[in-house]
């Protein structure tokens, strides 16, 4: 798997821009769905992950459903072909809005994270004279092993219902005519690289199920999230998504008919996209060489917000490597892609290539300090 660059048409365009290599999305969708179909599990997209139309096309067109978090991106996954019955709906602070976009296009579920929103839900669905199929998420207290901004399932965060409130759930359940239990959620984190940290989510999910089960309930579904992470540095090495799926399909203990749904978002699109940028100036310092591009922090803020570090490839030049600090022209001092980045010895007017970031970029852009949005462009197209 590995991504082309036609350097005679990006010379042609305005940088900097988003780059995506359908060939190479088609690849990791088919090696996906292989995996998941095996097994004969569900995927579900991560739209929050790149919410470009022609991508989420792509999903579609591969018979996933969506996993959504906002109730926009709900009405997105319905434009652009996904099954309503197909979207689960996540998120740990759904507005009223929200709750009736989802209710009244009849979703797969809402995967619920307080008692409170249980009551909202309820109410809501009551007054559409409609009921609204839940699935608890539960926070099952496993260490993703990743960043702290990206760990959504320990005691300490925000997200999901905690263990020790499922008695008062159950019983509650009870008292709500318009709601309906349909499964349990778990989601952990992302940019999980450790797969033991998988195999521990299906023991705790297992001791769990039990929970229910000794309660006589037993969830149609069963929802693990995503999380899966990949390798930014070498971003031609394809999703291992056989050996992810496989780890479920041998540690979770399961009852008949129940079925298994994933939510992968970044596994699935991070590979295909590219930020290219143009080389404004070489700045010589003191103890490095500045290499300041035209695409900054608006245009890709993962390396200001999480401290990641993205593959950086000088796509011009076949000169000699040489150090560089790759930063952008952002009035931030967190304006900066890498520090010591060995590049081909670079020159203003040189094109600059941030590889995978077809997960996080384009959809976390923003027009701070009145930046014009990145345009996007697909090798289909090109």
């Amino acid at each position: 798997m590995t991504t082309r660059y036609p350097l005679s048409i990006f010379k042609k365009l305005q940088t900097p821009f988003y780059y995506y290599d359908t060939e190479v999305l088609e690849e990791v969708l088919s090696s996906a769905k292989k995996a998941v179909d095996k097994y004969g599990f569900h995927l579900h997209y991560a739209i929050k992950a790149n919410a470009n139309d022609k991508i989420l096309k792509y999903m579609v067109s591969h018979d996933m459903g969506a996993d959504c978090v906002s109730g926009n991106e709900v009405l997105k996954a319905i434009t652009t072909g996904f099954e309503p019955d197909k979207i689960a709906f996540a998120g740990v602070g759904k507005s009223d809005l929200e709750i009736e976009t989802g209710i009244n296009n009849n979703i797969f579920s809402f995967n619920v994270e307080s008692i409170q929103e249980i009551e909202v839900i309820n109410e809501i669905a009551s007054k559409l004279g409609k009921t609204a199929n839940i699935a608890l998420r539960i926070n099952p207290n496993v260490d993703a092993k990743t960043h702290h901004y990206i760990t959504t399932g320990i005691e300490e965060n925000k997200f999901g219902i905690n263990f020790w409130e499922l008695e008062n759930v159950i019983q509650l359940m009870k008292q709500l005519p318009n709601v309906k239990l349909k499964g349990l959620h778990f989601h952990i984190g992302s940019q999980i690289t450790d797969m033991s940290v998988f195999k521990g989510l299906c023991i705790r999910v297992n001791e769990i199920q039990r929970w229910f089960w000794d309660h006589r309930i037993i969830p149609e579904h069963i929802n693990l999230g995503g999380g899966l992470g990949i390798s930014y540095l070498k971003p031609d090495i394809l999703p291992d998504f056989e050996t992810f799926f496989s780890i479920f399909h041998n540690n979770l203990d399961l009852r008949p008919k129940q079925t298994v749904h994933f939510e992968l978002g970044r596994a699935l699109v991070a590979h295909c996209g590219t930020l290219i940028s143009k080389v404004l100036y070489i700045k010589k310092g003191i103890k490095t060489n500045f290499a300041i591009l035209d695409a900054g922090m608006t245009e890709l803020i993962r390396p200001a917000l999480y401290q990641s570090v993205h593959k950086i490839e000088n796509i011009t030049s076949q000169k000699e490597i040489i150090k560089y600090d790759v930063v952008g022209p952002i009035c931030e001092s967190s304006d900066c892609f890498g520090k010591a980045v060995d590049l081909n010895a670079t020159s203003r007017g040189d094109l600059i290539a941030i590889r995978a970031t077809g997960a996080y970029g384009e959809v976390m852009s923003s027009q701070y300090n009145l930046r014009t949005p990145a345009p996007s462009y697909y090798s289909d197209d090109l």
